[in-house]
Protein backbone atom coordinates (compact mmCIF):
# COMPACT_ATOMS: atom_id res chain seq x y z
CA UNK A 1 0.00 0.00 0.00
CA UNK A 2 1.44 3.56 -1.02
CA UNK A 3 1.87 5.64 1.98
CA UNK A 4 0.38 8.95 2.26
CA UNK A 5 1.32 12.15 0.94
CA UNK A 6 0.44 15.63 2.81
CA UNK A 7 -0.58 18.16 0.32
CA UNK A 8 -3.44 20.77 0.32
CA UNK A 9 -6.20 20.12 -1.47
CA UNK A 10 -8.04 17.05 -2.30
CA UNK A 11 -10.34 16.11 -5.46
CA UNK A 12 -13.28 14.42 -5.17
CA UNK A 13 -14.94 12.13 -8.17
CA UNK A 14 -18.22 11.36 -8.66
CA UNK A 15 -20.03 9.58 -11.04
CA UNK A 16 -21.96 12.62 -11.95
CA UNK A 17 -22.41 16.09 -10.43
CA UNK A 18 -25.19 17.42 -9.36
CA UNK A 19 -27.09 14.94 -8.79
CA UNK A 20 -30.79 15.37 -6.31
CA UNK A 21 -30.84 11.44 -5.90
CA UNK A 22 -27.09 11.95 -4.33
CA UNK A 23 -27.65 14.63 -1.62
CA UNK A 24 -25.77 12.49 0.92
CA UNK A 25 -22.29 13.41 -1.35
CA UNK A 26 -23.40 16.73 -1.31
CA UNK A 27 -24.38 17.43 2.07
CA UNK A 28 -20.85 16.04 2.96
CA UNK A 29 -19.02 17.92 0.38
CA UNK A 30 -20.38 21.07 1.72
CA UNK A 31 -19.75 19.68 5.23
CA UNK A 32 -16.19 18.91 4.54
CA UNK A 33 -15.74 22.87 3.02
CA UNK A 34 -17.43 24.66 5.88
CA UNK A 35 -14.37 22.99 7.66
CA UNK A 36 -11.85 24.29 5.83
CA UNK A 37 -11.42 21.10 3.83
CA UNK A 38 -9.80 22.20 0.64
CA UNK A 39 -11.97 20.57 -2.54
CA UNK A 40 -12.23 20.08 -6.01
CA UNK A 41 -14.69 17.95 -7.91
CA UNK A 42 -14.54 15.73 -10.48
CA UNK A 43 -17.16 14.42 -12.40
CA UNK A 44 -17.36 11.30 -14.74
CA UNK A 45 -20.90 12.57 -16.33
CA UNK A 46 -22.74 16.30 -16.91
CA UNK A 47 -25.65 17.02 -15.18
CA UNK A 48 -28.99 15.43 -16.57
CA UNK A 49 -31.57 17.36 -13.82
CA UNK A 50 -32.43 20.68 -14.70
CA UNK A 51 -33.29 21.47 -10.65
CA UNK A 52 -30.40 21.52 -8.01
CA UNK A 53 -30.67 21.06 -4.34
CA UNK A 54 -29.72 23.72 -2.03
CA UNK A 55 -26.95 22.51 -0.84
CA UNK A 56 -25.56 22.53 -4.90
CA UNK A 57 -25.80 26.25 -4.91
CA UNK A 58 -23.46 26.52 -1.51
CA UNK A 59 -20.65 24.38 -2.56
CA UNK A 60 -17.61 26.63 -3.44
CA UNK A 61 -15.35 23.85 -4.61
CA UNK A 62 -14.76 24.38 -8.72
CA UNK A 63 -16.03 21.02 -10.75
CA UNK A 64 -14.27 19.50 -13.75
CA UNK A 65 -16.42 17.14 -15.79
CA UNK A 66 -14.04 14.25 -17.62
CA UNK A 67 -15.60 13.40 -21.60
CA UNK A 68 -18.59 11.81 -21.04
CA UNK A 69 -17.88 9.71 -24.20
CA UNK A 70 -14.40 9.88 -25.45
CA UNK A 71 -15.71 10.55 -28.89
CA UNK A 72 -16.92 13.33 -27.70
CA UNK A 73 -13.54 15.23 -26.80
CA UNK A 74 -11.30 13.47 -28.89
CA UNK A 75 -8.19 15.88 -28.69
CA UNK A 76 -8.80 15.69 -24.67
CA UNK A 77 -8.04 12.67 -24.90
CA UNK A 78 -5.85 12.30 -27.12
CA UNK A 79 -3.52 15.22 -25.32
CA UNK A 80 -3.89 12.98 -21.91
CA UNK A 81 -3.03 10.01 -24.02
CA UNK A 82 0.17 11.43 -25.03
CA UNK A 83 0.99 12.49 -21.80
CA UNK A 84 0.49 9.78 -20.20
CA UNK A 85 2.82 7.35 -22.13
CA UNK A 86 5.79 9.97 -20.62
CA UNK A 87 5.11 9.02 -16.93
CA UNK A 88 6.50 6.53 -14.98
CA UNK A 89 3.50 5.02 -14.44
CA UNK A 90 1.99 4.30 -17.50
CA UNK A 91 3.44 0.87 -17.56
CA UNK A 92 2.03 -0.05 -14.52
CA UNK A 93 -1.42 1.27 -15.81
CA UNK A 94 -1.74 -0.55 -18.74
CA UNK A 95 -0.78 -3.93 -16.83
CA UNK A 96 -3.96 -3.42 -14.40
CA UNK A 97 -5.95 -2.11 -17.43
CA UNK A 98 -5.29 -5.44 -19.32
CA UNK A 99 -6.10 -7.70 -16.64
CA UNK A 100 -9.22 -5.63 -16.25
CA UNK A 101 -10.49 -5.75 -19.57
CA UNK A 102 -9.45 -10.00 -20.20
CA UNK A 103 -12.02 -10.62 -17.25
CA UNK A 104 -14.78 -7.76 -18.55
CA UNK A 105 -14.27 -7.04 -22.36
CA UNK A 106 -16.44 -4.15 -22.43
CA UNK A 107 -16.13 -0.37 -23.56
CA UNK A 108 -17.21 0.66 -20.57
CA UNK A 109 -13.52 -0.49 -19.35
CA UNK A 110 -11.44 1.46 -22.68
CA UNK A 111 -13.53 4.85 -21.69
CA UNK A 112 -12.62 4.65 -17.87
CA UNK A 113 -8.99 4.66 -19.30
CA UNK A 114 -9.43 7.46 -21.52
CA UNK A 115 -11.06 9.62 -18.45
CA UNK A 116 -8.30 8.62 -16.05
CA UNK A 117 -5.40 9.99 -18.81
CA UNK A 118 -7.00 13.05 -19.23
CA UNK A 119 -7.91 13.38 -15.20
CA UNK A 120 -4.50 12.41 -14.81
CA UNK A 121 -2.56 15.28 -16.73
CA UNK A 122 -5.13 17.95 -15.71
CA UNK A 123 -5.44 17.55 -11.88
CA UNK A 124 -3.20 20.38 -10.43
CA UNK A 125 0.15 20.04 -9.04
CA UNK A 126 -1.01 20.69 -5.44
CA UNK A 127 -3.92 18.15 -5.53
CA UNK A 128 -2.05 14.74 -4.40
CA UNK A 129 -5.23 12.71 -3.03
CA UNK A 130 -8.16 11.40 -4.59
CA UNK A 131 -10.96 10.47 -2.55
CA UNK A 132 -13.98 8.53 -4.91
CA UNK A 133 -17.59 7.54 -4.47
CA UNK A 134 -18.30 4.52 -5.62
CA UNK A 135 -16.12 1.37 -6.18
CA UNK A 136 -17.20 0.74 -9.84
CA UNK A 137 -16.41 2.69 -12.54
CA UNK A 138 -15.41 5.93 -10.92
CA UNK A 139 -13.15 3.82 -9.13
CA UNK A 140 -11.75 2.52 -11.94
CA UNK A 141 -10.57 5.88 -13.16
CA UNK A 142 -9.58 7.18 -10.16
CA UNK A 143 -7.44 3.99 -9.42
CA UNK A 144 -5.62 4.20 -13.24
CA UNK A 145 -5.42 8.20 -12.27
CA UNK A 146 -3.56 7.50 -9.55
CA UNK A 147 -0.98 4.79 -10.98
CA UNK A 148 -0.64 6.82 -13.74
CA UNK A 149 0.50 10.11 -11.34
CA UNK A 150 1.75 8.19 -8.34
CA UNK A 151 -0.97 10.02 -6.03
CA UNK A 152 -2.71 8.35 -3.24
CA UNK A 153 -6.27 7.68 -3.30
CA UNK A 154 -9.33 6.58 -0.71
CA UNK A 155 -13.16 5.57 -1.24
CA UNK A 156 -16.71 5.75 -0.32
CA UNK A 157 -18.24 2.84 -0.96
CA UNK A 158 -22.10 3.21 -0.78
CA UNK A 159 -24.79 0.55 -2.53
CA UNK A 160 -24.88 -0.64 -5.99
CA UNK A 161 -21.39 -0.51 -6.91
CA UNK A 162 -20.49 -2.97 -3.44
CA UNK A 163 -23.47 -5.42 -4.77
CA UNK A 164 -22.83 -5.11 -8.30
CA UNK A 165 -19.07 -4.70 -9.22
CA UNK A 166 -17.04 -8.52 -8.60
CA UNK A 167 -15.50 -9.65 -5.77
CA UNK A 168 -12.08 -9.43 -7.38
CA UNK A 169 -12.31 -6.13 -8.74
CA UNK A 170 -13.19 -4.44 -5.46
CA UNK A 171 -10.01 -6.98 -3.87
CA UNK A 172 -8.04 -5.34 -5.84
CA UNK A 173 -8.82 -1.52 -5.86
CA UNK A 174 -9.40 -1.67 -2.11
CA UNK A 175 -5.12 -3.26 -1.82
CA UNK A 176 -4.19 -0.33 -3.46
CA UNK A 177 -6.59 2.32 -1.56
CA UNK A 178 -5.50 3.98 1.60
CA UNK A 179 -8.47 3.50 3.06
CA UNK A 180 -11.99 3.34 2.61
CA UNK A 181 -15.91 4.25 3.97
CA UNK A 182 -19.45 2.38 3.64
CA UNK A 183 -22.56 3.84 5.35
CA UNK A 184 -24.03 0.48 6.04
CA UNK A 185 -22.97 -2.27 8.69
CA UNK A 186 -24.13 -5.13 5.95
CA UNK A 187 -21.60 -3.31 2.90
CA UNK A 188 -18.99 -2.61 5.72
CA UNK A 189 -18.80 -6.56 6.62
CA UNK A 190 -18.99 -7.64 3.08
CA UNK A 191 -15.84 -5.80 2.42
CA UNK A 192 -14.02 -6.30 4.96
CA UNK A 193 -14.31 -10.33 3.86
CA UNK A 194 -12.15 -9.18 1.09
CA UNK A 195 -9.49 -7.14 2.57
CA UNK A 196 -8.06 -6.92 6.11
CA UNK A 197 -10.74 -5.35 8.65
CA UNK A 198 -9.47 -2.64 9.16
CA UNK A 199 -9.40 -1.29 6.01
CA UNK A 200 -12.73 -0.61 5.83
CA UNK A 201 -14.63 1.59 8.05
CA UNK A 202 -18.35 2.08 8.51
CA UNK A 203 -19.23 5.65 8.65
CA UNK A 204 -23.12 6.42 8.07
CA UNK A 205 -23.86 9.74 5.90
CA UNK A 206 -25.81 10.88 8.98
CA UNK A 207 -28.61 13.93 7.96
CA UNK A 208 -27.12 17.35 8.87
CA UNK A 209 -30.38 18.45 10.83
CA UNK A 210 -29.67 21.89 10.38
CA UNK A 211 -31.06 22.12 6.91
CA UNK A 212 -34.61 20.85 8.14
CA UNK A 213 -37.35 22.45 10.16
CA UNK A 214 -38.36 20.89 13.15
CA UNK A 215 -40.94 18.12 12.65
CA UNK A 216 -44.96 19.58 12.61
CA UNK A 217 -45.88 19.96 16.24
CA UNK A 218 -49.51 18.05 15.23
CA UNK A 219 -50.61 16.27 12.12
CA UNK A 220 -54.03 16.02 11.32
CA UNK A 221 -55.64 12.55 12.66
CA UNK A 222 -56.70 11.17 9.42
CA UNK A 223 -57.89 7.66 9.76
CA UNK A 224 -59.11 7.50 5.72
CA UNK A 225 -62.83 7.45 6.61
CA UNK A 226 -63.21 10.98 4.95
CA UNK A 227 -63.51 10.62 1.30
CA UNK A 228 -62.90 14.75 1.43
CA UNK A 229 -59.94 14.66 3.24
CA UNK A 230 -58.16 11.19 2.28
CA UNK A 231 -54.81 9.56 3.81
CA UNK A 232 -51.72 11.19 2.09
CA UNK A 233 -49.12 9.08 1.61
CA UNK A 234 -45.87 9.46 -0.23
CA UNK A 235 -42.67 7.97 -1.33
CA UNK A 236 -39.80 9.38 -2.55
CA UNK A 237 -37.09 7.80 -5.16
CA UNK A 238 -35.87 6.92 -8.30
CA UNK A 239 -38.04 4.63 -10.46
CA UNK A 240 -35.35 1.15 -10.79
CA UNK A 241 -35.82 -1.96 -10.17
CA UNK A 242 -34.39 -1.94 -6.28
CA UNK A 243 -36.70 0.80 -4.79
CA UNK A 244 -39.70 -2.00 -4.93
CA UNK A 245 -42.04 0.71 -6.59
CA UNK A 246 -44.12 -2.10 -8.50
CA UNK A 247 -44.40 -3.63 -5.34
CA UNK A 248 -45.93 -0.56 -3.64
CA UNK A 249 -48.54 -0.01 -6.19
CA UNK A 250 -49.78 -3.62 -5.85
CA UNK A 251 -49.90 -2.93 -2.42
CA UNK A 252 -52.19 0.62 -2.99
CA UNK A 253 -54.24 -1.63 -5.35
CA UNK A 254 -55.28 -4.46 -2.45
CA UNK A 255 -56.10 -2.04 -0.32
CA UNK A 256 -59.83 -1.94 1.20
CA UNK A 257 -62.69 0.04 -0.95
CA UNK A 258 -63.68 1.75 2.73
CA UNK A 259 -60.41 3.23 3.01
CA UNK A 260 -59.76 6.73 1.45
CA UNK A 261 -56.21 7.67 0.04
CA UNK A 262 -54.13 9.43 -2.30
CA UNK A 263 -50.62 8.83 -2.78
CA UNK A 264 -47.93 10.65 -4.81
CA UNK A 265 -44.31 9.54 -6.17
CA UNK A 266 -41.08 12.17 -6.40
CA UNK A 267 -38.63 11.26 -8.44
CA UNK A 268 -37.75 10.07 -12.09
CA UNK A 269 -36.03 7.03 -13.37
CA UNK A 270 -36.21 4.45 -16.40
CA UNK A 271 -39.49 2.47 -14.63
CA UNK A 272 -41.27 5.55 -14.41
CA UNK A 273 -43.77 5.06 -17.57
CA UNK A 274 -43.97 1.16 -16.24
CA UNK A 275 -45.41 2.21 -13.34
CA UNK A 276 -47.76 4.66 -14.83
CA UNK A 277 -49.06 1.84 -16.70
CA UNK A 278 -49.43 -0.30 -13.89
CA UNK A 279 -51.33 2.42 -12.13
CA UNK A 280 -53.87 2.68 -14.97
CA UNK A 281 -54.23 -1.19 -15.15
CA UNK A 282 -54.77 -1.37 -11.54
CA UNK A 283 -57.95 1.22 -11.58
CA UNK A 284 -56.34 3.52 -9.10
CA UNK A 285 -54.62 6.53 -11.58
CA UNK A 286 -57.71 8.75 -10.11
CA UNK A 287 -55.65 8.65 -6.49
CA UNK A 288 -51.47 8.27 -7.78
CA UNK A 289 -50.09 11.32 -8.54
CA UNK A 290 -46.20 11.09 -9.93
CA UNK A 291 -44.57 14.51 -9.76
CA UNK A 292 -41.21 13.99 -11.17
CA UNK A 293 -37.87 14.78 -9.75
CA UNK A 294 -38.11 17.89 -6.96
CA UNK A 295 -35.75 20.13 -5.59
CA UNK A 296 -35.21 19.46 -1.44
CA UNK A 297 -37.18 22.94 -0.19
CA UNK A 298 -40.56 21.04 -2.16
CA UNK A 299 -39.51 17.53 -0.94
CA UNK A 300 -39.66 18.65 2.63
CA UNK A 301 -42.88 20.50 2.26
CA UNK A 302 -44.50 17.17 0.74
CA UNK A 303 -42.96 15.20 3.89
CA UNK A 304 -44.67 17.60 6.39
CA UNK A 305 -47.88 17.60 4.61
CA UNK A 306 -48.10 13.40 4.48
CA UNK A 307 -49.53 11.23 6.84
CA UNK A 308 -46.83 8.32 5.72
CA UNK A 309 -43.93 7.43 4.32
CA UNK A 310 -43.30 3.96 2.45
CA UNK A 311 -40.23 2.55 0.58
CA UNK A 312 -40.17 -0.98 -0.15
CA UNK A 313 -36.96 -1.57 -1.36
CA UNK A 314 -35.81 -5.13 -2.92
CA UNK A 315 -32.74 -6.29 -4.44
CA UNK A 316 -32.75 -6.10 -8.25
CA UNK A 317 -32.69 -8.93 -11.01
CA UNK A 318 -28.69 -7.22 -11.09
CA UNK A 319 -27.90 -7.50 -7.79
CA UNK A 320 -28.62 -3.73 -7.36
CA UNK A 321 -29.35 -2.91 -3.55
CA UNK A 322 -30.10 0.47 -1.57
CA UNK A 323 -27.99 0.79 0.89
CA UNK A 324 -29.44 3.32 3.83
CA UNK A 325 -31.83 5.70 1.62
CA UNK A 326 -31.52 8.76 2.57
CA UNK A 327 -35.08 9.72 1.70
CA UNK A 328 -35.85 7.42 5.14
CA UNK A 329 -34.20 9.59 7.55
CA UNK A 330 -35.48 12.61 5.67
CA UNK A 331 -38.72 11.49 6.61
CA UNK A 332 -38.04 10.78 10.06
CA UNK A 333 -36.81 14.38 10.48
CA UNK A 334 -40.46 15.43 10.17
CA UNK A 335 -41.27 13.21 12.60
CA UNK A 336 -43.64 11.08 9.55
CA UNK A 337 -44.26 7.33 10.20
CA UNK A 338 -42.56 5.39 7.91
CA UNK A 339 -43.52 1.87 5.98
CA UNK A 340 -40.35 0.08 4.79
CA UNK A 341 -38.62 -3.17 3.69
CA UNK A 342 -36.44 -5.40 6.34
CA UNK A 343 -33.86 -4.99 4.04
CA UNK A 344 -30.23 -3.61 3.59
CA UNK A 345 -29.48 -0.77 5.77
CA UNK A 346 -33.05 -0.13 6.67
CA UNK A 347 -32.93 -1.94 9.81
CA UNK A 348 -30.40 -0.28 11.04
CA UNK A 349 -31.94 3.05 11.09
CA UNK A 350 -35.71 1.86 11.30
CA UNK A 351 -36.65 -1.35 14.16
CA UNK A 352 -39.73 -2.78 13.20
CA UNK A 353 -42.66 -1.91 15.45
CA UNK A 354 -40.18 1.15 17.56
CA UNK A 355 -39.62 3.58 14.92
CA UNK A 356 -41.58 2.12 12.12
CA UNK A 357 -42.83 -0.85 10.47
CA UNK A 358 -41.16 -3.31 8.45
CA UNK A 359 -42.17 -6.18 5.87
CA UNK A 360 -39.80 -8.70 3.94
CA UNK A 361 -39.11 -7.38 0.92
CA UNK A 362 -41.09 -8.15 -2.49
CA UNK A 363 -43.90 -8.92 -0.47
CA UNK A 364 -46.44 -6.64 -1.65
CA UNK A 365 -49.40 -8.43 -0.05
CA UNK A 366 -47.73 -7.57 3.78
CA UNK A 367 -47.27 -4.01 2.62
CA UNK A 368 -50.41 -3.88 1.97
CA UNK A 369 -51.53 -4.62 5.43
CA UNK A 370 -49.53 -2.88 7.06
CA UNK A 371 -50.36 0.25 5.20
CA UNK A 372 -54.03 -0.44 5.68
CA UNK A 373 -53.52 -0.50 9.84
CA UNK A 374 -51.69 2.88 10.10
CA UNK A 375 -53.38 4.06 7.76
CA UNK A 376 -56.86 3.83 10.65
CA UNK A 377 -54.16 4.51 13.54
CA UNK A 378 -53.71 7.83 13.72
CA UNK A 379 -52.23 7.34 17.10
CA UNK A 380 -50.01 4.88 16.33
CA UNK A 381 -48.47 7.05 13.63
CA UNK A 382 -47.77 9.82 15.55
CA UNK A 383 -45.47 7.51 17.72
CA UNK A 384 -43.70 5.96 15.60
CA UNK A 385 -43.19 9.32 13.39
CA UNK A 386 -42.21 10.89 16.79
CA UNK A 387 -39.53 7.69 17.92
CA UNK A 388 -38.08 7.70 14.68
CA UNK A 389 -37.09 11.43 15.16
CA UNK A 390 -35.65 10.76 18.19
CA UNK A 391 -33.53 8.02 17.00
CA UNK A 392 -32.37 9.92 14.22
CA UNK A 393 -31.40 12.88 16.68
CA UNK A 394 -29.65 10.59 19.39
CA UNK A 395 -27.48 8.40 16.77
CA UNK A 396 -27.90 9.35 13.10
CA UNK A 397 -26.54 13.36 12.82
CA UNK A 398 -24.00 13.91 10.28
CA UNK A 399 -21.86 16.07 12.92
CA UNK A 400 -19.97 12.13 14.01
CA UNK A 401 -19.75 10.87 10.62
CA UNK A 402 -17.99 14.35 9.32
CA UNK A 403 -16.11 14.51 12.31
CA UNK A 404 -14.62 11.22 11.50
CA UNK A 405 -14.19 11.91 7.97
CA UNK A 406 -12.40 15.18 8.49
CA UNK A 407 -9.77 14.11 11.03
CA UNK A 408 -8.45 11.51 8.05
CA UNK A 409 -9.03 13.99 5.23
CA UNK A 410 -6.61 16.66 7.74
CA UNK A 411 -4.42 13.34 8.12
CA UNK A 412 -3.88 13.59 4.91
CA UNK A 413 -3.63 16.92 3.63
CA UNK A 414 -1.37 17.96 6.66
CA UNK A 415 -3.62 21.07 7.67
CA UNK A 416 -4.43 21.35 11.02
CA UNK A 417 -7.43 22.11 12.71
CA UNK A 418 -8.76 25.92 12.97
CA UNK A 419 -8.89 26.85 16.35
CA UNK A 420 -11.19 29.37 17.44
CA UNK A 421 -10.29 32.71 17.51
CA UNK A 422 -10.37 33.74 21.48
CA UNK A 423 -13.05 35.96 22.29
Amino acid sequence: MPAPMTNRRIAVVVKGYPRLSETFIAQEILALEQRDIDIEIWSLRHPTERALHPMHKAIKARVTYLPEHLYEEPLRVLRGALWSLRQKGFGQTIKAFWRDLKRDFTANRVRRLGQAFAMARELPPDVQHLHVHYLHTPASVVRYAALLTGRTWTFSAHAKDIWTTPDWEKREKMAEALWGVTCTAQGAEHLQSLSPPEHVSLVYHGLDLSRFPAPPENRPARDGSDPLDPLRIVSIGRAVAKKGFGDLIQALAALPQDLHWRFVHVGGGELLNSLKKQVQDAGIANRVVFLGSKPQPEIIALLREADLFVLPSKEAKSGDRDGLPNVIMEAASQGLAIAATDFAGIPEFIRSGLEGELVPPGDWEALSNVINLLARDPGRRQALGAAAYARLRQDFSMEGSIDGLEARFRSLTGVPKREPEPV
